[in-house]
């Protein structure tokens, strides 16, 4: 067994009507609509990169950083999701396979509540594991720091492998 710790962040990019992007927040593979994107040089889903984190350190392969490097321009607007995938093909190939994933998004908004159980599924389909295997919180950081005050959002993540 071995356990790995995943930990990503972004700000908010600034909305369309200030002069900035009308990039869409993703969370777990899934569109929040009306909420804005992430800065970010993919995607921006800070749940994803996170879990991917915490899938590559429990098994000794370095980090997300490592394996999709922001200064290559074939990672620029990637979609998270095909890294998750590219990543969970890899843990299964060096014969791991995932007991369980647990996620926290920390944000003011939006709320996880409604759309935890859809981002469940969504990553557990990525992942190609039950969804019983994943879970998905939400916290809010009581208006204090950065996060608190809506600036952005943090995601921690922690896995189990299974060596089979």
């Amino acid at each position: 067994m071995r356990i790995g710790y995943g930990y990503d962040s972004h700000r908010f990019a600034p909305t369309e009507g200030s002069g900035g992007s009308a990039k869409t927040l993703v969370l777990g593979g899934v569109e929040f609509p009306g909420e804005p994107g992430l800065v970010a040089h993919s995607d921006g889903d800070a749940l994803i990169h996170a879990i991917i984190d915490a899938l590559l350190g429990a098994a000794a392969m370095g980090d997300i950083g490592a394996m999709f490097p922001d200064t290559d321009p074939e990672w620029r607007g990637a979609d998270s999701a095909k890294m998750l995938e590219a990543v969970a093909k890899k843990i299964r190939a060096a014969g791991y396979s995932v007991c369980n994933i647990d996620a926290t998004v920390v944000c003011e908004r939006p709320s996880m509540r409604g759309a935890a159980e859809m981002i469940r599924e969504r990553l557990a389909a990525i992942m190609c594991v039950g969804k019983g295997r994943v879970s998905v919180k939400g916290k809010t950081n009581e208006k204090m720091d950065a996060t608190g005050a809506g600036v952005g959002l943090a995601v921690h993540a922690v896995c189990l492998l299974e060596e089979r």
